[in-house]
């Protein structure tokens, strides 16, 4: 299956155009079966959704629920989308510290691969920060049923990943290339992270036009597989 993960930048492009029909096209060319998205709601209160809501169903996905306030398709910015025949199994939002606000949500899905749990973040723009969002997180789903797990999102993180890895020490992460800013991207910010009983088969930064214009990010794609068991040694 496939998972995407795309800062919409509340739909309004480089060109300073707030275009969500040209966001959706944006989606819909990822081919995703799970997408998940920053930056989804305006930003003033009360923080209605950027990309409306009859766009989404009109398109073949639906809007995961968070108990977020009405009109917002997300929390803290993060929301979800999942196509027609992914169902949901269960969900929670966390509030994470630092000195922005800042949130995660978390999905357990009902996939092709089975039981999956996704996590949606936009991390913190100081790395100290970032650290605490991250441990926060992994603390929450130490306390959750083990599941297969992926956390997908804006990590801001402008060097190689390998600085987050104090702080996730069951998540590996994938090298997806450079999706910032979109009209020369020199900078990996969007990323996954996978528990070991998950590979990702491909990976890329989509870059067909318009997604250099619809947005300050490109969106990034994983092709999601299971790992097989590792046998046991014959005594």
């Amino acid at each position: 299956m496939r998972v995407a993960s795309y800062n919409l930048q509340k739909c309004v492009g480089v060109d300073m155009r707030r275009h969500p029909a040209r966001s959706m096209v944006v989606i819909r060319a990822l081919r995703a079966d799970v997408v998940v998205l920053q930056e989804a709601d305006k930003r003033i209160p009360p923080r209605p959704t950027a990309l409306p809501f009859d766009l989404i169903e009109n398109k073949g996905f639906s809007a995961v629920d968070f108990g977020q306030p009405t009109g917002s398709l997300g929390w803290h910015g993060n929301a979800m989308l999942v196509r027609d025949g992914i169902e949901v199994l269960d969900t929670s939002k966390l509030a994470l510290p630092g000195l922005e606000p800042r949130g995660a949500i978390f999905a357990d899905l009902m996939t092709p691969l089975g039981a999956l749990r996704v996590v949606g973040v936009h991390l913190g723009l100081i790395r100290r920060y970032r650290l605490m969002q991250l441990n926060t997180i992994v603390h929450a789903l130490a306390r959750l049923p083990d599941m297969p797990t992926l956390i997908a999102g804006d990590f801001n993180e402008w060097g190689p990943k390998h600085a987050l890895d104090a702080v996730t020490p069951a998540f590996d992460f994938v090298n997806t290339g450079h999706s910032f800013p979109s009209p020369r991207p020199v900078a990996a910010l969007d990323g996954f992270a996978l528990t070991t009983d998950l590979k990702a088969d491909k990976h890329g930064v989509l870059k067909r036009i318009p997604a250099h214009v619809a947005s300050d990010h490109l969106p990034i794609w994983m092709d999601l597989s299971r790992r097989s068991p590792t046998p046991e040694p014959t005594p």
